[in-house]
């Protein structure tokens, strides 16, 4: 079956924060947001089908997880990344963002130290120092185009109080896809200073052509048993409003925390439809994400090849996965600050780089997971603001 992508879902007076909480974070309604990592295609009818068929139902109780639940998840993994996973390393969260915050709650203490790589999804720093953990950067180097970890940095930072890493995999903002090599080396210096390494992995399926994800725990036992990944289908099936994220964890001691935790916050109920949309994701989604990604990757090679031609003071982070488009705007003679003030003015609301930390001050966030007339219409938006400088 061939999906239209193409196809523009009206979402103004859904309750969505992306095109209902515009006025609000941009002082106006008239623009096109391409802010919050959301992407605007319809969910496919697989997943809309399940939901409504559970829906039919009208009693909308308490839930298990059936079987199915667990087995959906396990045979992507291995149909998707290669990795056998077991159904008893599988934990309920609600979402990525909370699941991060339960695993610095139930597996460090307050003042512990917690790794930080920016730029990088701001709630990092939110589940760190909101939980009352000290917050230690390691700043990516960037390399061209690239970003890549600054290792001789990062064993520079760390002591005896330095307890776990946050490591955002594939990487948002910037959309790399870590490398075998560069995983393996990362693990090795958390495993010989003992620090765990919590990954969140969920952007994994969305990886463009010529390269692979690697999830962290998959590339050796012992890297399993150093670190947990937090992931869910939400990014990749646009079903982030469903609540359901999940945590695979080898180690028992560190399932043993979190279950803990879990009980004592009562956190692992999730509702029926996020489960019911997982399951329905993982199990029939292999051709419409194929077609999805591909979809992405022509959107980002559209944005490309405009700036390349038509606004060559803009230079691009080159994104190996994910549908994000990290762009610096340090050739700008106006500050960054208000080349976003000005597209506001124009009509296009982007996220501001200074939200991811160090390294994000003179760059802007473009979600590029939309219609490809939208990109079209962003692009000449982004021409005629820079034009006008």
């Amino acid at each position: 079956m061939e999906y239209n992508f193409d196809q523009i879902i009206d979402r103004t007076n859904s309750n969505c924060q992306k095109y209902d909480n515009r006025k609000a974070v941009f002082g106006t309604t008239d623009l096109i947001p391409m802010w919050v990592a959301d992407t605007d295609f319809k969910t496919p009818d697989f997943i809309v089908n399940a939901v409504k068929k559970r829906a039919e139902h009208q009693v909308y109780g308490y839930p298990l997880k059936p079987d199915s639940y667990f087995e959906s998840i396990m045979g992507w993994y291995k149909r998707r990344h290669n990795w056998d996973i077991k159904k008893n390393w599988i934990q309920f969260c609600p979402n990525v963002v909370s699941g991060i915050a339960s695993l610095v709650l139930s597996l460090s203490s307050e003042g512990d130290k917690i790794i930080v790589q920016p730029p990088v999804y701001f709630p990092f720093f939110h589940v760190v120092e909101g939980n009352k953990r000290v917050m230690v950067e390691n700043p990516l180097k960037r390399e061209g185009n690239r970003y890549s970890f600054d290792f001789d940095n990062l064993k520079s930072i760390i002591d005896e109080k330095t307890k776990m890493i946050l490591l955002c995999s594939p990487h948002n903002p910037g959309g790399m896809v870590w490398t075998r090599e560069e995983l393996s080396e990362l693990g090795k210096i958390c495993i010989e200073n003992g620090i765990i390494v919590i990954a969140d992995e969920i952007h994994a399926d969305l990886i463009f052509s010529g390269h692979t994800h690697i999830p962290f725990p998959s590339i050796s036992d012992e890297f399993a048993m150093n670190s947990i990944i937090v992931s869910s289908a939400s990014k990749t099936f646009n079903i982030a409003g469903l609540s359901s994220a999940y945590i695979i964890a080898k180690n028992p001691e560190y399932r043993k925390a979190y279950e803990a935790f879990a009980r004592a916050t009562h956190i692992t109920s999730g509702n029926f439809f996020g489960q019911v949309a997982t399951e329905a994701a993982y199990n029939y989604g292999e051709s419409w994400l194929d077609q999805l990604i591909l979809y992405i990757e022509e959107n980002y090679n559209f944005i490309e090849s405009f700036i390349k031609n038509e606004i060559p003071c803009l230079k691009l982070i080159k994104p190996e996965g994910t549908f994000l488009a990290w762009i610096d705007f340090s050739e700008v003679s106006l500050p960054t600050a208000d080349v976003y003030k000005n597209l506001i003015d124009n009509g296009l609301g982007l996220s501001p780089g200074h939200m991811f930390g160090e390294g994000g001050k003179t760059f802007l966030r473009l979600n590029m997971g939309c219609p490809r007339s939208l990109i079209v219409t962003a692009m000449d938006i982004l021409k005629r603001t820079i034009e006008s400088i």
